[in-house]
C-alpha cells in the first residue's frame, strides 16, 4: 500500500517531497523551492499516519533512508545536498520548468 501510496503521488505531480517537518534539511528543501516559485508537494511523514511505511517503501523504491526525497518529473533527485547541487550548477530551475512546475515568463 505504501509505495503504491508514494508512486501515485509522483506520478500525479510533477515535483514531491517527501519531507518531515521538523527536519532543518527538509525546511532548506521547501525553501529554496518556493523561492524558485515552484509549485511543488510537500508530504510531511512525521505527519501522516503510515509515513514511516511510506518512507520504508522509499527506501525500497529509491534505497534513499534519509529525507528530503526529492522528486521532479516522476524522477527520484535525491536529498537536500542533491537538489542544492543542481541549483548551484544550473541544473534545477530547466529540470522544474520541463516538469511544468515553474511557469515560464514570456517575454513581450
Amino acid at each position: 500500500m505504501a509505495e503504491a501510496k508514494a508512486k501515485e503521488l509522483v506520478s500525479s505531480n510533477p515535483v514531491v517531497v517527501f519531507s518531515k517537518s521538523y527536519c532543518p534539511f527538509c525546511v532548506d528543501v521547501k525553501k529554496l523551492l518556493t523561492e524558485l516559485g515552484c509549485s511543488f508537494k510537500a508530504i510531511e511523514l512525521d505527519k501522516e499516519s503510515d509515513g514511516s511505511e511510506v518512507q520504508s517503501a522509499l527506501y525500497e523504491w529509491t534505497k534513499q533512508r534519509t529525507v528530503p526525497n526529492v522528486f521532479i518529473g516522476g524522477k527520484h533527485i535525491g536529498g537536500c545536498d542533491s537538489t542544492i547541487g543542481l541549483h548551484q550548477g544550473g541544473k534545477l530551475v530547466p529540470l522544474l520548468t520541463e516538469a511544468g512546475a515553474i511557469a515560464t515568463k514570456s517575454s513581450a
